[in-house]
């Protein structure tokens, strides 16, 4: 089993930038890839951003990309998303997830954290 601890998220007027930090545990970090999702309300989750332990192996949603950076620090066992230029359309519970490497599904979940973007 994999836990998954989010912090950060809130509420940031349109332009603004929030941070979100997700720290996993219960297994060596380097089994898993971990990522980002969204769901907004009425729409289906979403995968914002990925990450497997390096900057160069990260994977971005087209809608996020360029105002969004997912780093990540393998001591730590910590993957976080700056989110920068945010929009109304940003908002939604953004998840912390992650799945053993070299297979297709997250199967690990944080709890969710509120990101709302708004005047």
């Amino acid at each position: 089993q994999v836990q998954l601890v989010e912090s950060g998220g809130g509420l940031v007027q349109p332009g603004g930038s929030l941070r979100l930090s997700c720290v996993a545990s219960g297994r060596a970090p380097s089994l898993l890839t971990m990522g980002w999702f969204r769901q907004a309300p009425g729409k289906e989750r979403e995968l914002v951003a990925a990450s497997y332990w390096s900057p160069t192996a990260t994977y971005y949603a087209d809608s996020v990309k360029g105002r969004f950076t997912i780093s990540s620090d393998i001591a730590k066992s910590m993957v976080s998303l700056q989110m920068n230029s945010l929009k109304p359309e940003d908002t939604a519970v953004y998840y912390c997830a992650a799945k053993f490497r070299g297979t297709e599904d997250y199967k690990f979940w944080g709890r969710g954290t509120q990101v709302t973007v708004s005047s």
